[in-house]
């Protein structure tokens, strides 16, 4: 294959790709707020959390009712109109169509809209899934690849900005310094490629100016502390984040 097709190749896998990083899963039993989030966390991640509109419609092709009866989501009071997801993130996005102040310090969603509701009332619930994992485990990045592919699909590929949100939560977590992506140089084409094949298209280095030194080999990593990336030896010894299974 040229190298002028490859990047034509390329350009089009950027303009196409799309991953979808959580999963929504509808509990059809009753529980109350508390009982349905011990549930989740114990079967799947936790309470459903939403950050976008796209989220939303995801979550609601996951309810198998009329519409009349509300889902509990993770969504939970803190403080007067102060709302937490129930893994401990801000809220980005929201829906309300009832938000009061008084003891209704949780939220359930019903045809698209947040209502908020007494955490002791038992309803129905969604959990979610996330599909991307942090490994605390120190491995170079080649073992780090083949780990990933193993026991879960595949080191991460960050290709728009809300993946990049989800990868640096996960850092945060990180015992090591930087995490490992599934971020390749070649210094044959002199470009950055991520190892599904996609383009880099979306960037986060460090510097404008990327390391691209032939050397030694060199892979793409994540800073725990910013979470811009930056460019590794690949026989460096890092966490690093794999992409799950659908379940």
């Amino acid at each position: 294959m040229s190298q002028t097709l490859y990047f034509r190749l390329l350009i089009a896998l950027c303009s196409l790709s799309e991953c979808i990083h959580r999963r929504y899963h509808y509990i059809n039993m009753t529980m109350n707020w508390t009982e349905a989030q011990s549930y989740c966390r114990e079967n799947y991640t936790d309470l459903a959390k939403v950050d976008n509109m796209n989220d939303m419609k995801q979550l609601m092709s996951q309810v198998n009712n009329s519409g009349n009866i509300g889902v509990w989501i993770g969504l939970y009071k803190t403080g007067v109109y102060k709302w937490r997801w129930s893994m401990g993130d801000p809220v980005n996005y929201t829906n309300w169509e009832i938000n009061s102040e008084a003891n209704d310090n949780c939220a359930y969603m019903i045809n698209g809209k947040l209502n908020s509701q007494y955490c002791g009332q038992t309803s129905r619930f969604i959990c979610y899934n996330d599909k991307l994992v942090l490994i605390n485990e120190s491995l170079s990045w080649s073992d780090a690849l083949s780990y990933c592919r193993q026991n879960h699909v595949d080191l991460v590929s960050v290709d728009s900005e809300e993946i990049q949100r989800w990868v640096s939560g996960l850092v945060k977590k990180a015992s090591t310094p930087e995490v490992w992506l599934g971020l390749r140089h070649s210094c044959a084409l002199g470009v950055w490629f991520w190892m599904n094949g996609q383009m880099v298209c979306y960037q986060n280095w460090v510097n404008s100016t990327v390391d691209k030194s032939c050397d030694t080999v060199r892979s793409g990593a994540v800073q725990s502390e910013d979470q811009r990336w930056i460019s590794l030896p690949q026989t460096e010894l890092r966490n690093f984040i794999c992409t799950r299974y659908e379940e």
